[in-house]
C-alpha cells in the first residue's frame, strides 16, 4: 500500500547538527513499476491526492498504466491532500472550483477494466461525495460508525481498506524511541498537519507530541500480542483489509513477526 509519493517529508527532516533527512521520499509511481516487477501483491495508493500538484489527468494515466502492468491487481486510492504536498508548485491550495478543463485528452494504453476507485474521507462532506463516486472506502481509523454512514449513504456492502502503522524493534523501549523520532507527526490532532505548508513546521508542531502518547497511539517492539491487539477494532468496525507499515529500518523483522505470530493469532 504504497503512499501518495509526497513530495516533502512528513516526519522529522534531521537531527540535530545532520543535513540528511531520516527517510525517503520517492516517487510513488516509480514505486509502483518496481514492486510490479519484483512481486505480485495487490498495490493500493494510500491516498494520492489528484488536484494541485498532479492535474487528474495524469493520475488517471498514471492509474490505468499501473493496472496493465499490475494485471488488473491495482486500485486508484484517492483523497484531498494537503498543503505540504500540495503547494510546492506555487498554486493555491486548496483547490478551487467544480471542474478541470482538457483538450482532447484521451488514454491509450488501458486495461481491460478500469482499476476500482476508493476515495477517503474524514468529514460527513467528503463522506457523501467518497459514497457517491467511489468504489470503497479508504481511510486510516477504525470508525465504525463512519463506515456504516459510507455504505448507507451508498446504498451497498461497498468493500473498505484501512492503513496503520507500527513499529518494531528488539525493544519495546527502542521501537516507542524510535516511533517517536520518526514518525511524532502522527498524533498531530485534526485538519492541522493538512494546513501545515513544510517539514519544518510538522518539526514544530511534533513537539507538542509526547512520547507517552506516541507509546499509547502506536503498537510498538517484539511482543506479537501488542501488535494483535491493534488490529481487531478494525475488523469489527467492519473493514475488509488492513495494511500495517512499520516505521523504521527493521521491517524485514517486522514482516517475519507478522508472518509467524501476528496473523497466525488472528486467524
Amino acid at each position: 500500500m504504497p503512499g501518495a509519493g509526497a513530495w516533502t517529508v512528513p516526519g522529522r527532516v534531521g537531527e540535530p547538527g545532520t543535513d540528511g533527512p531520516k527517510g525517503q521520499s520517492p516517487f510513488v509511481w516509480s514505486v509502483i513499476g518496481a514492486i510490479a516487477q519484483a512481486c505480485d501483491l495487490p498495490i493500493v495508493t494510500a491516498v494520492t491526492c489528484p488536484t494541485v500538484r498532479i492535474h487528474p489527468a495524469i493520475i488517471a494515466q498514471a492509474a490505468a498504466t499501473s493496472a496493465v502492468m499490475t494485471n488488473g491487481r491495482f486500485t486508484l486510492g484517492v483523497g484531498t491532500g494537503e498543503n505540504l504536498n500540495e503547494h510546492v508548485l506555487g498554486d493555491r491550495w486548496p483547490h478551487e472550483g467544480a471542474h478541470y478543463e482538457v483538450d482532447r485528452a484521451r488514454i491509450y494504453t488501458l486495461p481491460d477494466e478500469p482499476p476500482p476507485i476508493f476515495v477517503s474521507a474524514f468529514g460527513p462532506r467528503a463522506l457523501e461525495v467518497a459514497a457517491r463516486i467511489g468504489d470503497g472506502f479508504i481511510t486510516t481509523t477504525p470508525d465504525g460508525g463512519m463506515l456504516a454512514r459510507f455504505r448507507e449513504l451508498a446504498g451497498g456492502n461497498l468493500p473498505a481498506k484501512a492503513g496503520t502503522k507500527c513499529c518494531y524493534a528488539p525493544t519495546e523501549q527502542e521501537a516507542v524511541e524510535q516511533a517517536h523520532r520518526l514518525w511524532a507527526n502522527g498524533g498531530i490532532p485534526d485538519e492541522i498537519a493538512q494546513e501545515l505548508p513544510t517539514p519544518q513546521h510538522f518539526e514544530q508542531a511534533s513537539q507538542l507530541v509526547t512520547t507517552e502518547s506516541t507509546a499509547r497511539s502506536v503498537p510498538c517492539g517484539p511482543d506479537p500480542t501488542v501488535h494483535v491487539d491493534n488490529l481487531p477494532p478494525f475488523v469489527e468496525a467492519g473493514f475488509d483489509e488492513v495494511y500495517v507499515a512499520n516505521m523504521g529500518p527493521h521491517y524485514r523483522d517486522a514482516i517475519r513477526l507478522y508472518a509467524e505470530q501476528v496473523l497466525p493469532e488472528l486467524r
